[in-house]
């Protein structure tokens, strides 16, 4: 059995599965990890979620393909409120986050860690 493409629901959830970085499979060839998504009571596609330690990269990506410029390039201020989005989204959770965003940035880590106690810093104000 194949994704059914045509499908209205997987072509409705396609948008949602490529942007969290997932990979949308016949619902007979999913795994135990996998999610299988119904409609009206029939498994229609199977979603084989990222590995975590692949979704920062797709983060990152992502705010590039955003930004229209590699992040490097963007200034102090803009490069200051993707650390916040990042934040929001738990970028920093991962392991090796910081050192990740600093090389997307063009920062050192101590910048990273100086944008992350600065916003710290305006919310408790």
């Amino acid at each position: 059995m194949s994704v059914p493409a045509d499908h209205p629901f997987a072509a409705a959830v396609k948008p949602l599965v490529d942007a969290m970085g997932g990979e949308m499979i016949a619902p007979d060839r999913a795994r135990g990890d996998d999610v299988v998504l119904s409609w009206e009571g029939r498994p229609v596609v199977a979603v084989r979620l990222p590995h975590l330690s692949d979704s920062l990269d797709r983060i990152l990506a992502d705010l590039q393909r955003r930004h229209g410029v590699p992040l490097s390039a963007l200034d102090r201020k803009t490069k200051q409120s993707v650390v916040r989005q990042l934040e929001q989204r738990g970028a920093f959770s991962v392991r090796h986050g910081v050192e990740t965003v600093a090389g997307a940035l063009g920062v050192s880590r101590f910048t990273v860690y100086n944008y992350l106690n600065r916003e710290k810093g305006d919310e408790a104000t």
